[in-house]
């Protein structure tokens, strides 16, 4: 369940970062394909992919993490000595 959680909080963050700071980055390419070229900033489609690139790491961990948390036990696995809280009887 942990895993779930994290991967919806990996993948949230994900889409804030690109909502947030995207904007910049996508005028950035409409002016280099309006004009040619990047009028205030030299190489900004390098700057512009790389973003891209960030977020879709970001996205994809998000992505792998609610893969593993949907499908798999390894999060909830805890050895009898770790377990941690009141005994139960019986």
């Amino acid at each position: 369940m942990r895993a779930v959680l994290a991967g919806i909080g990996i993948l949230f963050a994900g889409f804030i970062v690109m909502a947030g700071l995207g904007g910049d980055h996508r005028d950035a390419l409409a002016e280099a394909a309006e004009f040619g070229e990047c009028a205030g900033n030299p190489g900004c489609e390098g700057d512009a992919a790389l973003f891209f690139v960030a977020v879709a790491c970001i996205a994809g961990a998000g992505a792998f993490m609610l893969y593993r948390g949907a499908r798999g036990d390894w999060d909830s696995r805890v050895r009898p000595e770790d377990v941690v809280g009141p005994k139960r009887p019986g």
